[in-house]
């Protein structure tokens, strides 16, 4: 038996997917109503010339909100905007670049010849006298004066005039329990004063009290000489001392003839009594 549609289409032709419409009074049934022209009234959007194009306005607005910064350079085209990230991370970089930049300045002017360098070996404590390398720079310079007239304290705790002690060589070394160069250069002037001590006389300062453990200190050191105390810190203020170990050489007439700030050994001891102490 023929198909259902064959005896509504010809050969060749499909079959109709949808099925047929009505037929409209006065026309065709594919025809579709004409357009109506748009009316005399605009509403907003068609007076900015969106009117229309509903997709546009959308895709706009979308746009606007996520970019306001194209907007901004759109509707003020003599702007710039300004990004504070950037313009932290300039600034910053800036002061870093500067900072650097004058500390490396600083240090190459502070080492170069013309503006004295650290490096030198001799100091010129004043006019005219020399001061020993590694002394310290603090250390007032008493070479050629007199020594100074203060009371200091024996073990039994009586006063000792310096005034008492001129009148020999001496080597007065200030010393104490607590310093390390001290520890060190005690034995060399125990061994250079069992040598040269019924020649000159070597007297050791503890600048604080020669308790029992400070005179088991000095004798673990090997230390026979007189030992005596300047608690109340009136030699050193005299001498002006500031830094330990110190020793200073003193003719017989009380005359300060070599001053020494730093730690010494047997042979500078010895030199030093020979050239300034002894005829």
């Amino acid at each position: 038996p023929p198909h259902r549609n064959e005896t509504a289409f010809g050969p060749g032709q499909r079959p109709a997917r949808f099925p047929a419409k009505p037929p409209v009074a006065g026309g065709r049934a594919d025809e579709r109503p004409p357009v109506q022209p748009p009316t005399g009234r605009v509403d907003g959007e068609a007076h900015r010339g969106l009117a229309g194009h509903p997709a546009r306005r959308v895709r706009r607005n979308r746009r606007s909100r996520a970019r306001p910064d194209r907007l901004s350079i759109d509707r003020y085209p003599g702007q710039v905007a300004v990004n504070k990230r950037v313009l932290a991370a300039s600034l910053a970089a800036a002061v870093v670049i500067s900072v650097g930049g004058g500390f490396l300045l600083s240090r190459t002017q502070d080492a170069s010849p013309g503006n004295g360098s650290a490096q030198d070996s001799i100091t010129i404590a004043s006019s005219g006298v020399y001061s020993e390398p590694g002394q310290l720079p603090t250390n007032a310079v008493v070479q050629g004066k007199q020594l100074p007239i203060v009371d200091l304290t024996d073990n039994s705790g009586n006063s000792i005039s310096t005034q008492d002690l001129i009148g020999h060589p001496l080597v007065i070394n200030v010393w104490a329990t607590t310093c390390e160069p001290c520890k060190r250069e005690m034995p060399a002037l125990a061994a250079v004063q069992d040598e040269l001590g019924d020649k000159v006389r070597f007297i050791g300062v503890n600048t604080a009290a020669n308790t029992p453990s400070a005179l088991a200190f000095a004798k673990d050191k090997g230390v026979h000489y007189e030992l005596l105390s300047d608690l109340d810190g009136a030699l050193q203020s005299a001498l002006g001392v500031t830094g330990l170990p110190y020793t200073i050489f003193v003719a017989a007439d009380g005359t300060i003839v070599a001053q020494k700030g730093v730690e010494l050994d047997q042979a500078t001891i010895r030199s030093t009594i020979t050239s300034k102490l002894l005829p």
